[in-house]
């Protein structure tokens, strides 16, 4: 070989490796400003939370009931602007924290619970089914992390 030629070829790869730093470089700072995918499933969801609830939970509540509780969730999340309409390849603009509380939550599904005609109901129930919802979130990256009593 000459030495253009092997000039020519280290410059080739050169060129090609600035290509791809580049390339490669520009796309992990976008990926970075985008919103993580979360996909929400109903079934996965009902699935999930209740193979969470304890043995009385379970004995009290069916699936429809549970799938109920859980879009009645979804509706509260919703109107509180916590479930945006278009999430894919949106960039983060959270401006502000949102902390969400348990108890917030257990309170409007009691309250829901009648006119979902859910009535064999413990509070109790409810807590553990607003637990476990708010885990299957966790776990399908759909919310940050939990908030503990000394965050300000």
């Amino acid at each position: 070989m000459s030495a253009v030629t092997i000039f020519f070829l280290v410059i080739s790869a050169l060129a090609v490796f600035a290509i791809a730093a580049v390339t490669i470089g520009r796309e992990a700072r976008r990926l970075d400003s985008v919103a993580p995918r979360a996909v929400y499933d109903i079934d996965e969801a009902v699935e999930f939370v209740a193979a969470r609830l304890p043995g009385e939970s379970q004995a009290r509540l069916t699936y429809e009931e549970l799938r109920k509780l859980l879009k009645a969730h979804m509706g509260w999340l919703h109107a509180k602007g916590l479930q945006p309409k278009d999430v894919i390849d949106r960039r983060q603009d959270i401006i502000e924290e949102v902390v969400v509380g348990e108890e917030t939550v257990t309170a409007y599904l009691l309250g829901q619970a009648e006119s979902l005609r859910i009535e064999v109901l413990d509070d109790v129930d409810v807590v553990h089914v607003v637990r476990g919802h708010l885990d299957y979130f966790e776990a399908i990256g759909a919310v940050g992390p939990r908030a503990n009593d000394t965050d300000s």
